[in-house]
């Protein structure tokens, strides 16, 4: 994780940094926007930027979404004042953390924004192989190729390979080629010199030169447009880059690591990929198998999910009962990986066992409870998890009154009053309420810009 600091380290906030640099955080330190901007073109790349209240939060926001810089702000600020948390997350800020610093909370926030899991679970022949072989050639520079479908961990993968490297003490940087339009595509990954074209209004270094002495992962390469898969080659054979505007060459030092969810074989038949390119990348294929592939790995992997959602929400840790391990095995899980841990996250809210029971268990595609029994019974849980979240004392009239309002309802009004309790602190909140971030912050844009007031 790497952190920048942003603003005077005279007071509180110098103090949250060593907390991050105890945690294993890599800090920088920058005065105000401009430095960080700076810091942030020139290479210094960040994953997450932790900046004073005090400063001008809503232009740091804007100029790095100007610069298409994608780096998540944490505000901090003295006290626990939450007109003060509202205006900085109504600002863009992801959270709000209260100076001084609580050291678990730190730690919580660097966990929530870093959204990284690096564990490979294997237990199935199929993954175990997958597993031996990335075992293998992790410790070398050379290009690997991960395929798989979607959801089936390809940059899970991918971060597991530049951990066993002799890269690991350097950056991970990854670029969805996907998601960036084929116009910026270039500049993000070679960078640009000032006023090489409108808008570029400093030197920017690609992702190419901020990954040097790391690992590049270029997660879903076959969606590059083929002009910019020509200029990757030569990346990659020569080992130098060339600023947009720039004048000359610019060496590199990096492992590359790219991602498909296609069969590239077939989509360069199809003339949408350059073969000497698919030749390059593909020194080493790992090929993930779906999830109903390893199908010994479906009840384990539900297991770790259960047990990660059930400390988040503060709830008891439960095994999988048979009959919900059964129900899991029914499924052929086209979303994957991905799909079975959203599984279990909704079943650790609605599970009302010791164990977790088949009836929690929602799989689209298997017959489901009566809709009378699940609405009351997510009522109930959710009402349950309102009452230990918040430490409020039981009362038989919070599930009643829930009973026969929306689902959609109830979680709304229970996300917007976990928000007001934790005084705009989205981490704490999401911890409460057992979901991730992310799930919490897409809520939130669901609700509108209204219901952001209460953030």
């Amino acid at each position: 994780m790497r952190l920048m600091i942003i603003g005077s380290l005279s007071g509180q906030i110098s103090t949250a940094g060593k907390i991050a640099i105890g945690r294993g955080a890599k800090v920088t330190h920058t005065e105000d926007v401009e430095q960080a901007l700076g810091a942030l073109r020139s290479g210094r790349g960040a994953d997450l930027i932790m900046m004073d209240v005090k400063l001008d939060i809503a232009l740091l926001i804007e100029q790095l979404k100007n610069e298409r810089f994608a780096i998540p702000v944490v505000a901090c600020g003295i006290g626990t004042d939450a007109a003060t948390a509202v205006k900085a997350i109504k600002a863009g800020a992801k959270e709000y953390i209260p100076l001084p610093p609580n050291a678990e909370l730190i730690a919580a926030v660097l966990e929530a924004i870093a959204e990284e899991n690096n564990t490979m679970l294997a237990q199935d022949p199929a993954m175990k192989a997958v597993l031996v072989m990335a075992d293998r050639v992790a410790p070398s520079d050379a290009t690997i190729l991960v395929t798989g479908e979607s959801g089936t961990g390809k940059e899970v993968m991918s971060r597991y390979i530049h951990q066993k490297s002799k890269r690991a003490g350097g950056p991970f940087i990854s670029l969805n080629c996907a998601a960036i339009p084929e116009n910026l595509l270039e500049s993000e990954l070679f960078g640009h010199e000032k006023g090489a074209f409108t808008g570029a209004v400093a030197r920017r270094i690609g992702k190419f030169e901020e990954a040097n002495g790391g690992t590049l992962l270029l997660d879903e390469v076959s969606e590059m447009h083929p002009s910019l898969q020509a200029k990757l080659l030569r990346a990659i054979q020569e080992r130098v880059i060339d600023r947009i505007g720039g004048k000359g060459p610019v060496k590199i030092d990096i492992r590359l690591i790219a991602t498909s969810n296609r069969d590239l074989e077939s989509y360069v038949k199809e003339g949408n990929f350059r073969e000497d390119l698919y030749h390059r990348l593909n020194v080493i294929n790992l090929a993930l198998p779906p999830l109903r592939d390893r199908p010994s790995d479906i009840v384990p992997l539900a297991q770790m999910f259960a047990e990660k959602y059930g400390a988040q929400n503060g709830l008891p840790k439960k095994k999988i009962s048979a009959a919900a391990a059964a129900r899991l095995k029914a499924h052929d899980w086209p979303g994957n990986i991905r799909e079975l841990e959203n599984t279990l996250h909704r079943a650790v809210l609605m599970s009302q066992e010791n164990e977790i029971e088949a009836a929690a268990i929602l799989i689209s595609g298997q017959k489901q409870p009566a809709p009378e029994q699940n609405v009351a019974q997510t009522a109930q849980a959710v009402a349950q998890t309102a009452e230990k979240a918040a430490g409020a004392a039981a009362s038989g009239e919070t599930s009643a009154a829930l009973v026969g309002r929306t689902v959609a309802d109830v979680e709304r009004e229970l996300i917007l009053n976990t928000l007001d309790h934790c005084l705009g602190n989205r981490t704490q909140a999401a911890n409460i309420l057992g979901i991730s971030i992310r799930t919490l912050r897409n809520k939130l844009k669901e609700y509108g810009a209204q219901e952001m007031s209460h953030g």
